[in-house]
């Protein structure tokens, strides 16, 4: 019997209805499931029956560039049969429906549309939202921080230098960011918002700066290029980014005085210090007169001082004597090229004396040599 009714429970889980049965376009890859359809007026040609309107408040410095955009919002809106009101008095901006009305989601797009006016995103491209692939989101960044010179600081990082952070944040998501004092508006897909609300949290919370979840996006997009890792995990080809943790200067805790349960000794007064150097019995005169003496002493070496550093201006630098350590060289060098010199010179004289001889004189020269020779010793 358990069995039995085990089993019956299993047939009735699996099917709950006579009309729970598949059907033939289920099946069927030319059908794209994630697509938004645009809206036909065709399907609710009735409109609608109750009117719905939304209002938000806007800030005092939107108020002229709202006043003069409003034409622009009025006739976009139109189109879709919303009618919208600016009161300037209450500072506010409201959104309805009317009979016209044909879209029944076009009221929440109107409704975002505000939003994002109040939070100065630019017209132009505030009623880009009113198409149906678009999407919005208003980030708060005011309470993810306590302090405001650390909130100036993350928010910084988020913008970054030139809003070039910024710039490649809007490239790679695909969605315009803007930030504005302590919310920022995003525009783009489901899943570009997705990405920009993830990587403004973990900024400003300080859990990864905004450069590396650039750097880690850049890696995917160029992942999903490559057919082959479609199916795969990519968390192996990823970065993984490790928190520093900077040390901390230690405070230097004053050393605790050992405890005596008696007070300290009373400093001394004023009267007690004139008491001492015996300045309390001396008469008004001679007080002023001592006065005066100790006022030009000081004056005096004031003057003196500054006289000292008039003077030290005036005082020329000693300079150092620059010791030539190539003297002993250049001797060496100039002795060296003096001898070669005359070695070349000398060489040069018996190469002109050899070249400059006559034979006949050369004999003759030597035979009166000879002949000199014997008389000499003859005569000796």
């Amino acid at each position: 019997m358990a069995t039995e009714e085990i089993e019956q429970q299993q047939n009735k889980t699996k099917h709950k209805g006579k009309h729970d049965k598949p059907k033939p376009w289920d099946e069927d890859p030319n059908i794209d499931r994630w697509k938004v359809e645009k809206f036909d007026p065709s399907w609710n040609e009735g409109g609608m029956l109750e009117v719905s309107s939304f209002s938000t408040l806007f800030p005092v410095y939107r108020e002229k560039y709202l006043q003069d955009a409003w034409p622009v919002v009025k006739s976009a809106l139109k189109e879709f049969g919303i009618a919208c009101e600016l009161n300037l008095v209450e500072g506010s901006m409201t959104v309805s429906t009317t009979r016209k009305t044909k879209d029944p989601y076009i009221i929440v797009k109107a409704r975002d549309l505000i939003k994002l006016l109040s939070r100065s995103v630019p017209a132009p491209q505030a009623i880009k939202i009113l198409d149906d692939e678009m999407q919005c989101d208003i980030i708060k960044i005011g309470n993810l921080v306590r302090k405001k010179e650390r909130f100036v600081k993350r928010r910084r990082f988020l913008v970054g230098p030139n809003s070039s952070t910024l710039k490649a944040l809007e490239i790679l998501t695909g969605c315009y960011i803007l930030v504005q004092g302590n919310t920022v508006a995003a525009m783009g897909s489901f899943k570009g918002l997705k990405q920009v609300r993830r990587i403004v949290e973990e900024c400003m919370m300080n859990k990864m700066h905004p450069v590396y979840n650039i750097k880690i996006l850049m890696m995917k997009k160029e992942l999903a290029n490559d057919p082959a890792l479609a199916s795969e995990n990519w968390d192996r080809f990823l970065p993984k980014f490790k928190k520093k943790t900077v040390k901390q200067k230690k405070v230097k805790s004053k050393q605790k005085k050992p405890y005596t349960p008696f007070p300290p000794p009373q400093p001394p007064s004023q009267i007690d210090i004139q008491l001492e150097t015996g300045e309390y019995f001396l008469s008004d005169k001679k007080k002023s007169a001592k006065k005066w003496q100790e006022k030009q002493e000081k004056q005096a070496e004031k003057t003196a001082e500054n006289k000292r550093k008039r003077e030290a201006s005036f005082v020329p630098p000693k300079e150092t004597p620059k010791q030539d350590t190539k003297i002993d060289g250049d001797n060496n060098d100039i002795a060296t090229m003096a001898k070669a010199l005359k070695e070349k010179a000398k060489a040069l004289g018996k190469r002109k004396a050899a070249e400059s001889i006559n034979p006949e004189a050369y004999i003759a020269l030597s035979s009166d040599q000879k002949h000199f020779k014997k008389r000499s010793k003859a005569s000796s």
